[in-house]
């Protein structure tokens, strides 16, 4: 990570002979000089940002007519016109269906472990095929109850992500992507879809407040009754301008209060080192 390093200016006066009087007049000058600086701004030297990207398809960019990785790069652009950032690298260990028990064994993984220990953000897409699944396993006779019972194993899943995140680095600050509803093309009979995802979203949140320096980032509007063609054709995965709008959404929670808290981080291991 890297380190905030003060500015140090140096001042050397040159003497040649003076009285006590005057040593101690120009002592008192001096003094009265230190208290004018100004703090050094906490942008004043552009970080880098090392950010881990982990989860499912939405992370891995399914939809994205680019192959990019979905909204990274727009997310990166957005980020690197901040004054005080001046590049981030994004590490993209998103794949497709992943539901949270499988994002649970790759953090702990050799491939992972080592990015998780040094990145300064974990942005994580997850809870979409936890869904799916319930579907999938319940697709001859859904009831919403079968949403109901998996939720608090959800919750539980979810809370080992967070856990195993930071024991491996307790100074990573933690975002995760709320979940949106596609499902009301594939299963419109299901009126109650639009509420199990709320639902979902707020065992998301729940988790969220119980770690410091985690935070929640909610895109179900984006997706929800909207007038603009935002999914893939596959109208279940965001298309390049849904990728956009989720990009949009986390650079404005990041701004907000992801990069004042990173800052806050930084500035405090500089000043213990130094």
């Amino acid at each position: 990570m890297n380190k905030f390093f003060p500015l140090l200016i140096l001042t050397m006066f040159f003497l040649s002979s003076c009285g006590q009087s005057d040593s101690q007049m120009l002592h008192q000058e001096k003094k009265v000089a230190a208290q004018v600086y100004e703090p050094i701004p906490a942008d004043f030297i552009p970080r880098k940002i090392t950010v881990l990207s982990a989860g499912d398809s939405l992370t891995q960019g399914v939809g994205d007519s680019t192959h990019q990785g979905g909204y990274l790069p727009y997310l990166k652009s957005m980020l690197e016109k901040d004054k005080g950032i001046q590049e981030v690298d994004f590490y993209n260990y998103g794949i497709k269906g992943n539901r949270t028990t499988q994002l649970l064994k790759r953090l702990k993984s050799p491939e992972m472990k080592p990015i998780l220990q040094q990145a300064d953000l974990v942005i994580l897409t997850i809870g979409g095929n936890d869904i799916m699944k319930i579907v999938k396993d319940n697709i001859s006779d859904l009831q919403v109850s079968d949403f109901l019972k998996e939720k608090e194993s959800y919750r539980s899943h979810l809370t080992q992500i967070f856990d195993v995140i930071v024991k491996e680095n307790p100074n990573a600050s933690i975002v995760l992507v709320g979940v949106y509803n596609p499902f009301s093309k594939w299963f419109s009979d299901v009126k109650e879809m639009d509420q199990i995802v709320a639902e979902w979203n707020q065992v998301g949140q729940s988790v969220v407040n119980l770690y410091s320096s985690a935070y929640f980032v909610s895109i179900e509007d984006l997706f929800l009754n909207t007038k603009e063609d935002v999914l893939y054709t596959d109208n279940f995965h965001p298309n390049d301008k849904g990728y956009e709008l989720m990009a949009e959404r986390l650079n404005e929670i990041l701004g907000k209060q992801v990069l004042p808290e990173l800052e806050k981080k930084a500035h405090t291991v500089s000043t213990e080192e130094n």
